[in-house]
């Protein structure tokens, strides 16, 4: 008797070949199912009732999580819209960041859960047990103490990695803090055009090693204009020094900066450099980490955000949030039929 393959699953209304074809398009081509619907001359509900299936059978394969060493987590919002229909606008997203034999990191989204809190990511990383938590060497973060907490008490043989950018943006946004302060002090209103510090905001947010001499000279006259202007300078040089570290080729020099920040900026009179070296005291040990990590960082999950976002613009929107994982591990998570 001859044997012929199945061309159409069970209830089903269009081709295994379609389906695999439109699976395809979804992961690679940035495509959405209203346009596979168009091109099938099908409904969207039609071909979503045929993909959806697929990807749930691909999303309940546990391989995936095989031979995760370093996990990157971060937050986003997948809706704005204030709906109880559609449950809390925060997910919690996990991310395998580890390396290959050529030190690359190729990232993939491993799962979306609700929430934006440590409960949620020590939930997870309870329901992945204990050889993949046992294989986890290195765990990046955002300066977010919930996930920190999760990462102590899930993770013990992982080293907590602080992100580099994050680390980086508090130290600019410090500056801008007085740099607005020290501009209503003197001045008596926000920044305005042609106010001295309000022209060289943008200048107080680039890397020294960047500016034209054009900039340095705009940024001198700048503070010199005001001798309170002194605390702006004071602050952007504690900012550099801070970026200095991860800037460093060997990574001993770059942790000898780090630490020299640690040790000195809580004792700064100025407060907002104060502040942050009272936060990086408290995330010391995750700070320094990036140095002892080869460089480990967040940046592959900031990367999947990226295309996670991509995604949600395509689609304008999603109203379902199991649909909207779906999808999300399929573009961002490496998912193969």
């Amino acid at each position: 008797m001859e044997q012929v393959p199945t061309l159409v699953a069970a209830r089903g209304s269009i081709t295994m070949r379609a389906v695999t074809w439109a699976i395809g398009q979804l992961r690679r081509e940035h495509a959405t199912i209203a346009g596979l619907a168009r091109q099938l001359g099908t409904s969207w509900k039609t071909v979503w009732r045929a993909v959806e299936p697929e990807l749930v059978k691909l999303a309940a394969d546990e391989s995936r999580f095989e031979n995760v060493t370093t996990l990157g987590v971060d937050e986003h919002i997948w809706h704005h819209v204030d709906s109880r229909k559609r449950g809390p606008k925060e997910l919690t997203g996990m991310v395998d960041l580890t390396r290959d034999e050529h030190g690359r990191t190729r990232a993939r989204l491993l799962d979306l859960v609700p929430g934006r809190s440590g409960k949620a990511y020590a939930a997870w990383l309870d329901e992945r047990g204990d050889a993949f938590r046992n294989n986890v060497k290195v765990a990046a973060l955002d300066p977010f103490a919930g996930y920190k907490t999760a990462i102590d008490d899930k993770l013990e043989d992982a080293v907590a990695v602080l992100d580099a950018f994050h680390v980086v943006k508090l130290g600019t946004a410090a500056v801008d803090e007085v740099r607005r302060r020290v501009q209503q002090d003197t001045l008596g209103h926000r920044g305005r055009k042609g106010d001295p510090l309000y022209g060289i905001q943008t200048i107080l947010r680039a890397g020294a090693e960047n500016l034209t001499e054009k900039q340095r000279t705009r940024l001198a006259a700048a503070i010199e204009a005001d001798p309170a202007h002194d605390e702006v300078f004071v602050a952007w040089q504690c900012a550099q020094q801070l970026r200095s570290a991860y800037h460093q080729k060997d990574l001993a020099e770059g942790r000898r900066i780090a630490e020299k920040v640690v040790d000195t900026f809580h004792t700064c009179p100025i407060p907002e450099i104060a502040r942050l070296g009272r936060t990086l005291r408290r995330w010391r040990a995750a700070f320094l980490a990036y140095f002892t990590t080869g460089r480990s960082s967040n940046g592959g999950t900031e990367a999947v955000n990226g295309i996670i976002e991509l995604h949600r613009r395509l689609a304008r929107g999603y109203r379902n949030r199991d649909n909207y994982r779906l999808r999300m591990l399929l573009a961002a998570g490496g998912l193969t039929p």
